[in-house]
């Protein structure tokens, strides 16, 4: 698995209520059959709690590297995902998250993977 303490965080740098998104463009893992690559996508949404709640945002440099993390990693799509989530919880004690993973198909199927923590808005909980 990854390593959830590469994830650096800093304060909320406010008190009004904000969303966060994060795309990962470039997200790769091995599939622990094949040991071939996967490829995907990962979007990160949370809203940070109130800086007087002690709220704290993640640090990109700190997310990216963490996401390489998984390079080598021969882990299935919905471990990832979940993985990410608790880690990115853990790290932000947000007020919600919501992770989606979106993988390239391979034998004509292609994955949409989503881990949600806290009472996500309706308008982020999809089709």
């Amino acid at each position: 698995m990854a390593d959830p303490s590469i994830l650096e965080t800093f304060p909320t740098p406010t008190d009004q209520p904000f969303v966060i998104e994060h795309v990962a463009e470039e997200f790769t893992s091995r599939c622990p059959k094949t040991g071939h690559p996967d490829f995907g996508v990962v979007t990160l949404r949370y809203q940070p709690r109130s800086a007087a709640d002690g709220g704290t945002c993640v640090e990109l440099k700190s997310l990216k590297l963490y996401y390489q993390d998984f390079r080598e990693q021969g882990i299935y799509y919905e471990a990832v995902t979940n993985a990410i989530c608790a880690d990115l919880v853990a790290a932000l004690n947000p007020a919600w998250l919501q992770i989606i993973t979106s993988w390239k198909g391979r034998g004509g199927i292609r994955s949409d993977i989503r881990a949600d923590y806290g009472d996500v808005p309706s308008h982020y909980r999809g089709r």
